[in-house]
């Protein structure tokens, strides 16, 4: 069931709720540059045994609003608790993605873990900035030539075989998002990281990262692992950077075991 939720005047962002008398709930945020579809493979099985999975769209992406502002990390969890507030979410696990990972590591500084009784960060943007070469390469080639950028990202995000009409699904999502949305997130991974939020998560903390990631190396998992007390870091080992997909059953195994 899809609707859409007002996080500020004249902005509204999309929430799809699969499963609402599931009997545990999963807030899953997308990572870059794609939506709340990235988690598919998790909507078939878990709402299936038991669990509410809620995915939402991040303001200029997906299904949601595109405003050509407010794409630092502190509007965009304020955005998740205007959500949270909305849906009256108590006692659920919050599951972030890559850039949404880092997103739901500042939820829990700003908001204090607010409704959160578990974090899933899987393969997340944490804990340091994108380098500024980095950054800088992907806002140049989203202003100039969006399509061709995303071609090159599915490259180098996964690391298992995936086939053609999956590579143009995932390449869909991507061009669902707003070009000015698109670049404003890189400017904020450039110029902004979550180092100083990770000692105030004090909740059980599930770490998933793919041993292959070339987005988000393997030693940002390590040292992230270090940085949160009560955190877990498990290794997938014929993943890149979509863990979600590449080793999906076991995925989805352990996210329900953790859960």
């Amino acid at each position: 069931m899809g609707n859409f939720v007002t996080v500020e005047p004249g902005v509204s962002v999309y929430v799809e709720d699969i499963n609402p008398m599931g009997k545990k709930t999963i807030l899953f945020i997308h990572g870059w540059p794609l939506s709340h579809k990235q988690f598919e493979y998790q909507y078939n099985i878990l709402p299936a045994m038991g669990y509410r999975c809620i995915g939402m769209d991040w303001r200029g992406f997906g299904n949601s609003d595109k405003p050509f502002t407010g794409y630092s990390f502190d509007r965009l969890a304020d955005d998740i608790r205007a959500v949270v507030d909305a849906m009256e979410l108590k006692d659920f696990a919050l599951a972030g993605h890559s850039t949404g990972g880092a997103i739901c590591i500042r939820y829990m500084a700003k908001h204090q873990s607010y409704g959160v009784s578990k974090l899933v960060l899987i393969d997340a943007q944490s804990p340091h900035a994108l380098s500024a070469d980095t950054a800088n390469n992907f806002i140049t080639e989203t202003l100039n030539d969006r399509p061709k950028m995303l071609r090159q990202l599915t490259d180098i995000f996964f690391f298992q075989y995936i086939t053609p009409p999956l590579s143009d699904w995932f390449f869909q999502l991507g061009l669902q998002a707003a070009s000015w949305s698109t670049a404003a997130i890189m400017d904020t991974l450039r110029d902004e990281n979550v180092y100083n939020d990770l000692e105030k998560i004090k909740v059980p903390t599930l770490i998933i990262h793919g041993i292959h990631d070339q987005v988000v190396p393997f030693a940002n998992a390590e040292e992230t692992n270090k940085l949160i007390k009560n955190s877990k870091l498990v290794p997938f080992e014929y993943s890149g950077h979509a863990t979600f997909y590449e080793e999906r059953n076991k995925f989805n195994k352990l996210l329900m075991e953790f859960i």
